[in-house]
């Protein structure tokens, strides 16, 4: 399939098409679905160069950020923070939070 036909079968030009193969407009999730069924291959064909390890993060900070994350006392605290109705407040909570962190910071 070329990337006219392609672009026929998406409903679009085969200039965004080649925009698309090119890296210079991006892909969604819902087109990349409607790509992947039309070539008859499943989503994962176009990530099958990325290797195993290709999303792990190496950067030190990112792999803390990632394990503060995964925490579950993190996910009860954005659940509490998001469940404040009034912007803010939540707001004042997030300036109060961040005065704790550093004042807990100074006692070290």
């Amino acid at each position: 399939m070329n990337q006219e036909q392609l672009a026929s079968a998406l409903g679009l030009t085969f200039q965004q098409v080649q925009k698309y193969e090119g890296g210079a407009n991006r892909v969604s999730a819902s087109r990349l679905s409607q790509i992947a069924e039309i070539l008859s291959v499943p989503i994962s064909y176009f990530f099958a160069d990325l290797g195993a390890g290709a999303d792990q993060a190496t950067d030190p900070a990112m792999l803390a950020a990632r394990e503060h994350m995964q925490r579950p006392e993190t996910i009860e605290l954005v659940r509490a923070y998001y469940a404040i109705p009034n912007a803010q407040v939540r707001q004042q909570f997030l300036t109060m939070v961040k005065a704790v962190a550093v004042a807990g910071g100074q006692d070290s």
